[in-house]
């Protein structure tokens, strides 16, 4: 008699689903450790056609009311998404612990249920109690908003086909478990699982449902990579602890903009949006002091006018320190080498201290300029005019670039009251288009940039 081989269960990565017949403790194709793991035998047998369930019809006839956006009632939030959640759609928020994630969804439930639409939130991490506390505290008390407080899977289905809710907020993924599945909370077969669920109930119901997530060390989001490619939307929810600013970022959006962020202001009694957070990122403007300057920057399709500090001090340690806070280090030490090399500017043997303010954070090159008007600002002792921006990328050979959305930058610099903006010079010689009550000083090189600078400095105010 032939003897059968029997057939080996092969491995899959918990965040690429590369496979392998053997165990590995790294990955062959994404290079994680620790992320193979024993996903069961596949076998690979043919499908037959089946019942068709609903009939195609040609793509301009289907309905589109029952995927019309609405809106949450937070504008802020409105606006990350594109307009409003639609009906169906899985929304997926990650965030560090303690950032805010559950008094924001918690506002966003209670005004979804003060507009006629029953919601439901399920919490798996606190009591019920608990949950009360902070609504009351943040006003957030509905007649359609329902609270459980539930680990099971099964129950939370069974609470969803008892409230018939048309928003389903669950807090979070990580604490809901299946009995029907092997694994711990958390893990990856269970996280793959809850969700899955939770997708294909929100598909037959047209229930909106936003999931919050865990992020990892490294800012990603927790659990498996699949759990990114099921849902609709992922959002991103941002912020120092230490400040009151929060950002919700979204990264992927299938019903709207994915490069939109919300601005919000975590505060006492809840968290609030905010229309017009330009004034976190500045300090006093009406005495500048040597080493700051200011710069809009884009978030999205929203620009934000945001100051850049830096204080340039000698050291006697035979290794200058170089530090930064909501700036990219990397950028930094390529603006010291190309002020030290292009400019003239003595940086070798000194302390670099570079940082915004408001806990922002700048990781765009059109804010390259005003970082290396501020080093200089800091070394030469000269303090920049209160109504100076700056914009424009600077290359390694000290040439200052172009950079997208100008007259949008530089109409938000106008609409705040700056008078003079120092921007990159048009390489077809048009010129860029002012805003109104606005002088632009085009320049070529961070050399001109400095030159310009030092003119606007020495006139009278």
């Amino acid at each position: 008699m032939a003897r059968i081989a029997p057939k080996q269960a092969p491995y899959r990565c918990s965040d690429c689903g590369w496979t392998s017949a053997k165990w590995a403790g790294r990955c062959g194709e994404c290079q994680a450790w620790g992320t193979v793991n024993e996903a069961g035998a596949v076998r690979s047998r043919g499908t037959a056609s089946g019942r068709v369930t609903t009939a195609a019809i040609p793509i301009g006839d289907v309905d589109l009311s029952a995927a019309q956006m609405r809106p949450t009632g937070v504008s802020e939030f409105d606006r990350v998404l594109g307009g409003g959640i639609v009906p169906g759609a899985v929304l997926l928020l990650a965030g560090e612990p303690g950032v805010g994630k559950s008094t924001l969804l918690l506002d966003v439930a209670s005004r979804w249920a003060e507009s006629g639409h029953r919601t439901l939130y399920i919490t798996g991490e606190e009591s019920a109690a608990q949950v009360r506390l902070r609504a009351e505290r943040i006003g957030a008390l509905a007649a359609d908003l329902y609270l459980a407080a539930e680990t099971d899977l099964g129950a939370v289905l069974g609470h969803i086909d008892a409230v018939q809710p048309t928003l389903l907020v669950l807090d979070s993924v990580q604490t809901i478990s299946s009995s029907e599945i092997d694994g711990s909370a958390g893990g990856v077969t269970q996280v793959r699982e809850v969700a899955a669920s939770l997708i294909a109930r929100s598909k037959e119901l047209g229930m909106a449902t936003v999931i919050v997530g865990h992020v990892t060390k490294d800012g990603t989001v927790a659990g498996p990579r699949a759990l990114e490619h099921l849902v609709d939307v992922v959002l991103h929810f941002e912020g120092d602890r230490h400040a009151s600013l929060r950002l919700v970022r979204a990264v992927k959006n299938r019903y709207g903009p994915a490069d939109e962020i919300g601005c919000f202001e975590l505060v006492d009694d809840g968290i609030i949006g905010l229309a017009d957070p330009s004034g976190l990122f500045l300090g006093d403007r009406h005495s500048p002091a040597p080493g700051t300057c200011v710069t809009v920057t884009v978030e999205g399709r929203r620009p934000l006018v945001a100051e850049v500090q830096a204080l340039i001090a000698p050291t006697n340690a035979p290794q200058p320190r170089r530090v930064t806070s909501g700036l990219d280090s990397s950028r930094i030490a390529m603006m010291l080498g190309v002020l030290e090399r292009r400019a003239g500017l003595k940086l070798a043997s000194n302390d670099c201290f570079v940082a915004t303010v408001g806990g922002v954070r700048l990781a765009e090159p059109a804010t390259d300029l005003a970082i290396a008007l501020a080093v200089a600002g800091s070394v030469t002792e000269t303090a920049l005019p209160a109504g100076l921006v700056a914009v424009g990328e600077i290359s390694l050979s000290g040439d200052v670039r172009r950079v997208t959305a100008l007259s949008r930058r530089l109409s938000e610099a106008a609409r705040l009251g700056f008078t003079d903006a120092i921007v990159p010079a048009r390489a077809d010689g048009a010129g860029a288009q002012p805003a109104e009550s606005i002088r632009v000083h085009e320049v070529s090189s961070v050399s001109e940039a400095l030159a310009v600078a030092r003119r606007l400095a020495a006139k009278p105010n």
